[in-house]
C-alpha cells in the first residue's frame, strides 16, 4: 500500500473499511483509527445502536450510516458497502483489540496482488478465549478482504442477521479462491464482558444458533 511517487499512489487500487457496528461505543473509535492509517474512506454502519455508537465513529473520524432500528450485521454490512465508493474492501468487526494497519495490509495483500479472491483473518495470540473461539469456527470470522462488487454479489447478505456462512457459502458455489490469514495480537471484547455473564451468554447462544443452522434455513 505505501509507494514512492505521487503517480504511483495515483493509480494504487482504491480501498474502503467497512465497519457494521452495534452497541459497540467503547470499541469502535479505536478501530475506526486503525482503519484510518490505511485509508481515508472508512464507513461504519450503526445497526440501531441505543448507545454512543455513531457518535464515537464520527468522532473517530468515520463516515457513518445509522440504521434506525437494529435489523442484524447483514443489512449493515450492505449499508456500508453500498455507502463505500472503493474497488476492494475491509470488512472488520467494531469490537477489536490490538488492531493495526499492519493486520489490514496482511488480509489485503494476497487480495491486492490477485492470488486470492477473499482473505480471512483469524486471531493468533491476541488472548486464549477469541483465539480459541476463531480457530474453532475461523469460517465465522467477520474480518475479511475482498473485491466490493464480489461481496455485493452474495446471496442472502441483506437479509442474514449474521452474514458470515452467507459469505462462506458463497465462495464455496462461486468456486472462489480464498484462504485464511493469521492476524497476531488481535482480539475481540468478547460478549460477557460486554453486556454481563448472563446475558453475554445469552446473546452468544443465539449468535451461534443462527449461524450453525444457516445451511438448514436456506433450504426451507
Amino acid at each position: 500500500m505505501r509507494t514512492g511517487s505521487t503517480s504511483a499512489a495515483a493509480a494504487a487500487p482504491r480501498v474502503a473499511v467497512v465497519i457494521p457496528a452495534f452497541n459497540e461505543e467503547q470499541t469502535v473509535g479505536a478501530v475506526v483509527q486503525a482503519a484510518l492509517t490505511l485509508t481515508p474512506e472508512v464507513i461504519v454502519a450503526s445497526d440501531g445502536s441505543g448507545d454512543d455508537t455513531a457518535g464515537a465513529a464520527r468522532r473517530a473520524g468515520a463516515q457513518v450510516v445509522a440504521l434506525p432500528v437494529n435489523a442484524g450485521k447483514g443489512p449493515a454490512l450492505l449499508a456500508a458497502l453500498h455507502a463505500a465508493q472503493a474497488e476492494f474492501v475491509v470488512m472488520l468487526d467494531a469490537d477489536l483489540v490490538g488492531l493495526t494497519r499492519e493486520h489490514l495490509e496482511l488480509m489485503l495483500r494476497p487480495v491486492l496482488a490477485g492470488t486470492l479472491d477473499m482473505s480471512i483473518g483469524v486471531f493468533e495470540g491476541g488472548g486464549f478465549v477469541t483465539d480459541w473461539g476463531n480457530k474453532l469456527t475461523p469460517h465465522l470470522s467477520g474480518q475479511r478482504a475482498c473485491r466490493r462488487d464480489w461481496l455485493l454479489g452474495v446471496p442472502d447478505l441483506a437479509v442474514e442477521r449474521w452474514p458470515e456462512p452467507a459469505i462462506t457459502a458463497h465462495l464455496k458455489s462461486s468456486g472462489a479462491r480464498w484462504d485464511y490469514v493469521e492476524l497476531p495480537q488481535v482480539a475481540q471484547v468478547v460478549k460477557e464482558k460486554k453486556r454481563g455473564f448472563w446475558q453475554g451468554a445469552k446473546a452468544r447462544t443465539k449468535m451461534y444458533a443462527h449461524l450453525m443452522t444457516y445451511r438448514a434455513r436456506r433450504k426451507t
